[in-house]
């Protein structure tokens, strides 16, 4: 299956804005949601076609021009002029030619090891930027090794995590950062990030990566020490500081500096990878003794240590039963597949609240808020991805100077936190 165009009817429009020059050379588009008939690729394109400015050129893409067209259709008349591009993952040749169509593309086609780096491989050679939503700590390791270079040279700029796993994580902490750098309190030390509150639901897409990582787990003794080595996503292990073990997936403990009792967050073991990389790229920045965690926390009551001890389990028992084929088929009753989601309602009606704590090398102590209305997997996500899309491809001038696999925080920086805030969501500083 080939790349191509839509030719038929609104796939272009004599109130197109002229072609805009750009370092790989003119491009057609801006920006094209890759994987747009997906549950979370629509719900992008879906943003996008109420919240992009007028001018931004916009493609979708997947692999039937039907399902395309359709969404298309559903979007309204901001949509209408949007251009349809045909592309299969594992078509290298239609991937080779939407990458060289456009300044940047957000996919959601996963699970991205799997099915994601020939997609990388073809921005990263075009010069065009690349957001995913990928929390897949081996994919996004194979990314830097493979295509970190050849996107440095060609001006790519290639960003994992763009969603609810790693935007809150990573902006936060450099922010925090920021802050302490203003202050004159100097380098960060022990850091924190506390989920405070969240409502939401798994998508069909984690699900799909977590059996994907647990099968490739189990078959190999040298991935899983990749997966368990918290600097996995360093681009230069051996100069990481010599602090001791990090810790990703906290025990069950009772933390008075935070509020009470504790206990492990989901998606830390991706987060806190990126994080770290987001350190190293900046050449150790937040500081040699920077040490980055991320917790649950379950109150000061009664009950809070239950609660954790319970959360705890239920995670335990959920990566258990997916090793094992029995169990796992009967979770795949009940758990999401890729493409399905929450109805609208129940969308709307998620939200998270995130606290991200640190201490600098001067004693001093800061607080980041991070949050959000709406299902952080679902609704807050295409808010994270959308704007991550439209940052990358318009907002050159105000990014950081630098190439390459790199993270949001890296990539982007202040300019995604100014429109992440412009769209509702909350970065503040707290006493």
């Amino acid at each position: 299956m080939s790349a191509a165009g839509d030719t038929g009817a609104g796939a272009t429009g004599p109130g197109d804005p002229p072609d805009r020059g750009d370092s790989g050379g003119e491009r057609p588009l801006d920006v094209v949601v890759f994987g747009a008939t997906g549950f979370v690729g629509r719900l992008t394109a879906e943003y996008l076609a109420e919240h992009a400015p007028s001018e931004v050129r916009v493609g979708l893409a997947g692999r039937s021009h039907d399902r395309l067209a359709r969404v298309r259709d559903s979007l309204g008349s901001a949509a209408a002029g949007w251009e349809l591009l045909t592309a299969d993952s594992s078509d290298r040749a239609s991937l080779a030619v939407l990458a060289e169509r456009t300044r940047a593309v957000a996919t959601t086609v996963g699970p991205y090891r799997r099915h994601g780096l020939p997609l990388v491989e073809a921005c990263a050679a075009a010069g065009t930027h690349y957001a995913d939503l990928s929390g897949e700590v081996l994919f996004m390791r194979d990314a830097a090794e493979r295509f970190h270079v050849r996107g440095e040279r060609n001006g790519a700029r290639i960003v994992h995590a763009c969603g609810f796993d790693s935007i809150p994580s990573d902006l936060g902490v450099l922010l925090l950062h920021e802050a302490a750098e203003a202050g004159g309190d100097g380098r960060l030390e022990d850091t924190t990030l506390v989920v405070r509150a969240v409502k939401g639901r798994f998508s069909g897409g984690t699900v799909a990566s977590l059996k994907g990582q647990i099968d490739e787990l189990k078959s190999s003794s040298e991935l899983r020490r990749t997966v368990l080595d918290p600097y996995s996503l360093s681009p230069d292990r051996s100069a990481e500081p010599d602090l001791g073990r990090e810790l990703d997936l906290v025990p069950v403990q009772r933390d008075e500096e935070l509020g009470g009792w504790i206990g492990p967050f989901i998606m830390a073991a991706s987060n806190t990878r990126i994080v770290r990389r987001s350190n190293s790229l900046q050449a150790w920045a937040y500081g040699r003794r920077f040490r980055y965690r991320e917790v649950t926390a379950f109150g000061s009551g009664a009950t809070a240590p239950l609660k954790a001890g319970a959360m705890t389990a239920g995670l335990g028992a959920l990566a258990g039963g997916l090793a094992l084929p029995p169990t796992r088929a009967l979770l795949d009753r009940v758990l999401p597949d890729p493409g399905e989601g929450p109805s609208e309602e129940q969308r709307r009606k998620g939200f998270f609240r995130i606290d991200v704590h640190t201490r600098t090398e001067s004693g001093r102590r800061y607080r980041c808020r991070v949050a959000a209305q709406g299902d952080p997997g679902y609704a807050a996500t295409a808010v994270m991805l959308g704007e991550t899309a439209l940052c990358l491809a318009l907002d050159g001038d105000r990014l950081p100077d630098r190439a390459g696999v790199l993270t949001p925080a890296t990539a982007m920086g202040g300019a995604l936190v100014e429109r992440l805030r412009a769209a509702g969501q909350t970065f503040e500083m707290r006493a």
